[in-house]
């Protein structure tokens, strides 16, 4: 069983043009504000539900300020702006960190969540003693790295063949989505670490955390 909690109330609506699972799932349990929110409380609030304290915690915390800052424009006045009033999240669609096709099309340009989507997400995962009882299914950090490099290549795919050129860079954004889901989110320790596939579900779809990352962020 997962360890996801029952809805209290109704969760609050998320702008289609915020594509983040995890910032998604923020707006949804007011955490954060759906539309500017301040780089210091942003990197505060998802460095708490990282668990970590100390130097770790520091170095998670810097290297989320900086993916902030970027998130909605690389340019001298979009940097500025993102320092002195925050991040957009409702403006995220379409910046620097969309990949417009070439990640996981769970979730489609209008938030509309792809079940089939989902699927093939968990076949690319394995069967995972649960801590809680019995197995589920997930994906390791290898599982994940082979999940996204299919990913881009499934796109390079359906484009014509300079597109590995103009957009090769898009592996490198992957890095900052399912490997930092797989760190915040996941159960088990160094190799036997995995996500599990019914709570990215639920992430996606209910826009809710597990309780132990509610704890987290709450605390």
């Amino acid at each position: 069983m997962s360890d996801m909690p029952a809805a209290e109330s109704p969760a609050r609506q998320v702008s289609p043009n915020n594509p983040c699972p995890f910032l998604r799932a923020l707006v949804a349990g007011n955490y954060v504000g759906g539309h500017i929110v301040p780089l210091p409380e942003l990197t505060g609030t998802i460095g708490r539900a990282t668990g970590k304290t100390g130097l770790a915690g520091a170095d998670a915390k810097a290297k989320i300020f900086m993916v902030a800052q970027m998130a909605n424009g690389i340019g001298p006045f979009s940097q500025l702006r993102s320092l002195t009033q925050g991040a957009i999240l409702d403006e995220l669609r379409n910046g620097p960190l969309d990949k417009h096709g070439a990640g996981s099309r769970i979730l489609d340009q209008h938030a509309v969540v792809h079940e089939d989507e989902i699927a093939r997400l968990a076949t690319f995962g394995k069967d995972y003693p649960n801590p809680d009882g019995g197995t589920e299914r997930g994906l390791s950090a290898s599982d994940i790295k082979t999940f996204m490099a299919a990913n881009f290549q499934r796109a390079k795919n359906e484009q014509p063949p300079s597109y590995a050129i103009l957009h090769g860079y898009y592996p490198l954004l992957m890095l900052g989505e399912w490997p930092v889901l797989l760190d915040i989110m996941g159960k088990g320790d160094g190799n036997d670490r995995y996500l599990s596939v019914a709570e990215v579900r639920t992430l996606f779809v209910e826009r809710r955390f597990p309780d132990r990352i509610v704890a987290l962020l709450n605390g």
